[in-house]
């Protein structure tokens, strides 16, 4: 059964796993104190700034617990949209664990505005709210959408101006930076953001991500609230390492940073591939969609006083812009092809009959298996 479930269900990268290999060579000092966690600092500093420091951890509700816990007092709360990962998807972790208020505005394309900053900035210094001091963003956002450096330049200014801080959940920051062609620093440190978790996991890691601390002044604590909420690895080598791994080839521990700098990394390598699947599967359905409209009113009045007729087919609800495709389809038909594919569902369709589904494409990904699940639902639709 191939899967198009999401990125994070691809195996690690050989690359990765001859990081972790190479890695495993006698012993080392424990919990950070090793030779590739170093290394990953001077990486890190050469990607996001002088002042950047990251802090390995296992998982990415753990990178953004403790990225908030960090950033926020006691009484703070952090803005986000009402699809950020860390409102749906975690088990209520920020809230749980951190404390955290998780404050939602609407965003129909998965994209918070400036104007949205303003949505609880009347709240600051009201003893009765939840003082919203941390502004957080998804790249890409969790409906495949792209920020822009400039959008969100936009909500860093508009943030900043108010006194809060910004962090970017970064789990798929890779897909963005390739499907912009900007570097990191772009999206991240020259675009206001103050705290990054970024991503390994869904770009080829067998598992860990980072908290990259971009400006020291926006938090407090971070090494003490990372063993605390039980994210900091006694074998840290082996996140560092695979975390490098992205960046430079393995076994280099001395491989000169500018140089490596303009080479085609493994980060760039496996988000293009992702990208260019999820793209080549758009491409292979898009003479069956109606329309590029994000979910269609069916039951809108047509001028001559009838209705539009409910679609019949596959419906496009976002635009593809990394490597996520978001659409529409008879429910029947997504019953077809889930017995040979695996993906989500992900909300409501137009009309009860139907329902929004994703599909997601991963490094590993090969055309081979777009074009046979394009053809999948090319015959589901068909029948």
């Amino acid at each position: 059964m191939s899967s198009f479930a999401s990125d994070n269900y691809a195996p690690a990268h050989p690359d990765v796993l001859a990081a972790l290999a190479a890695a495993s060579a006698g012993h080392e000092v424990s919990y950070g104190e090793d030779p590739w966690t170093a290394r990953l600092q001077e990486v890190v500093r050469a990607r996001f700034g002088g002042e950047a420091t990251a802090y390995p951890v296992l998982t990415g509700t753990g990178a953004n617990v403790i990225a908030l816990m960090s950033m926020l007092p006691r009484w703070g709360a952090v803005v986000a949209t009402e699809h950020a990962h860390l409102n749906t998807d975690e088990n209520g972790a920020p809230e749980r664990v951190g404390g955290i208020k998780v404050l939602t505005v609407p965003a129909p394309d998965g994209r918070l505005t400036p104007e949205a900053v303003d949505r609880f900035a009347a709240d600051l210094g009201d003893p009765h709210r939840a003082q919203p001091l941390v502004v957080s963003v998804t790249q890409t956002t969790e409906l495949g959408t792209v920020y822009t450096p400039q959008e969100l330049r936009e909500i860093s200014d508009a943030a900043h101006a108010r006194g809060m801080r910004v962090h970017l959940d970064g789990s798929r920051l890779a897909n963005a930076a390739v499907a912009l062609d900007v570097p990191l620093r772009a999206l991240t440190t020259d675009a206001g953001v103050d705290v990054l978790s970024f991503g390994g996991t869904k770009n080829g890691l067998a598992l860990g991500e980072a908290v990259v601390v971009l400006d020291p002044s926006a938090v407090d604590g971070v090494e003490f609230v990372r063993k605390a909420t039980m994210q900091l690895a006694s074998k840290m080598r082996y996140v560092s390492a695979q975390l490098l791994a992205l960046f430079e080839p393995v076994g280099d521990p001395v491989a000169d940073v500018d140089e490596m700098a303009a080479a085609d990394e493994l980060w760039v390598r496996n988000a293009r591939a992702a990208n260019a699947m999820a793209a080549r599967l758009r491409a292979g359905l898009a003479d069956l969609s109606p329309a590029d409209v994000a979910h269609p009113d069916v039951s809108a009045p047509e001028p001559d006083g009838g209705t539009r007729p409910a679609a019949s087919g596959i419906v496009f609800t976002q635009p593809t812009e990394a490597n996520a495709v978001f659409a529409t389809l008879p429910r029947a038909v997504v019953a077809a092809l889930r017995e040979r594919h695996r993906f989500y569902d992900w909300g409501a369709g137009e009309t009860p009959d139907r329902v929004e589904v994703r599909w997601m494409c991963a490094w590993d990904t090969t055309a081979a298996d777009v074009d046979a699940f394009v053809a999948d639902v090319r015959a589901a639709l068909a029948r």
